[in-house]
């Protein structure tokens, strides 16, 4: 995570948005836990598991537009809830974590 974002220069996790893999609420609590992220940064991930349930691979694109669709909903400058730089990571298959920078676009409110 360190070194995904440090070309854009933060290491405030709380400062970003953050799309995750929905693999469960325990290990959302964890990852709460280990980088001190605070618990409304998981909201979307978390909303999604609990009205679709695990979707896979697929569910942090669901998840993007989720928090677009808020982000309009909310009157949000950014689609990443008003902030400009977001997070977007997945699990895979032997422990594999895969971590993408996101930039979110301006909306128009």
């Amino acid at each position: 995570l360190v070194k995904a974002m440090t070309p854009i220069g933060t290491t405030d996790w709380n400062s970003l948005f953050w799309i995750a893999h929905n693999a469960g609420p325990k290990v959302l609590d964890q990852i709460e836990v280990e980088i001190g992220l605070e618990r409304q940064k998981l909201e979307v991930t978390r909303h999604v598991l609990s009205e679709y349930g695990h979707m896979g691979g697929v569910g942090v694109v669901f998840m993007l537009d989720e928090m677009r669709k808020r982000s309009l909903v909310e009157r949000k400058a950014t689609t990443g809830r008003g902030l400009d730089w977001g997070v977007m990571f997945g699990f895979g298959p032997g422990l594999t974590i895969e971590t993408m920078v996101l930039h979110s676009v301006p909306l128009e409110t």
